[in-house]
């Protein structure tokens, strides 16, 4: 399966990675095991989003900025492996969710970073996730997303 392929069908493209906003690196390999930063719900053009879901966007808002938020994720690993095809498994998924108070869907918003995966892996997308709510993301972004990817060494 050609995830690449897969990405164009569904009318989508990989970003630039972004410049990290501190003193880190968009993606570390150890081993066959990449760690790719947090990243948030920009494109090239700019933030795509801001706010806190909830309050000033939808949960339909939320989960597209998820979807753009993983877009980021797999322009960083992109670049540290080479090939999207390389991946083995999707092992784990972080997502904070910049929540309006009282707003308790966060899985929801962190599906759309989620169903993604599964739609350009299948199996190999499969993941534990952690869907959490905070108070304030960098650039108020709705969304940031880290991953733990094993890939082909």
């Amino acid at each position: 399966m050609k995830v690449e392929e897969e990405l164009r069908k569904l009318g989508l493209e990989l970003p630039r990675v972004p410049k990290p906003m501190g003193a880190y690196v968009p993606a570390a390999r150890v081993g066959d095991l990449v760690y790719v930063a947090g990243m948030k719900a920009s494109t090239d053009a700019g933030m795509k989003y801001r706010g806190k879901v909830g309050r000033e966007l939808t949960l339909e808002q939320g989960y597209d900025a998820a979807r753009v938020t993983v877009l980021n994720c797999l322009a960083a690993l992109k670049a540290e492996i080479g090939d999207l095809d390389k991946v083995v498994r999707i092992v784990q998924v972080t997502g904070f969710v910049n929540s309006a108070p009282g707003f308790h869907e966060q899985p929801k918003v962190i599906n759309g970073a989620s169903e993604l995966l599964l739609k350009l892996f299948g199996e190999r997308g499969q993941h534990a996730r952690v869907a959490v709510g905070v108070n304030e993301l960098p650039e108020d972004s709705p969304t940031e997303v880290a991953m733990i990817v094993q890939v082909k060494t």
